[in-house]
């Protein structure tokens, strides 16, 4: 299994010692209390009319995005 290494502050760890069970790791704590989640359970966070919005601000920033991507491509020309 990979590891990787973490800087955390002294607050952090401390919340996370005191989750820590005998002979648990603090792996084993963080995927315990922080589980990965579905986007089913999105499902309700945001009401019709906010939705829209977001779904027309990332339509918006998409567009942005590929025009600069364009603007670069052509000066790379």
């Amino acid at each position: 299994m990979a590891t990787k290494t973490l800087t955390i502050t002294e607050d952090a760890y401390e919340r996370l010692l005191k989750m820590k069970e005998k002979n648990e790791s603090f792996s084993e704590v963080i995927v315990k209390h922080f589980p990965k989640r579905s986007l089913s359970e999105l499902i309700g966070i945001l009401t019709h009319k906010e939705a829209e919005e977001l779904r027309t601000n990332i339509m918006e920033r998409r567009k942005a995005s590929r025009e600069r991507v364009d603007r670069i491509a052509q000066r790379l020309q």
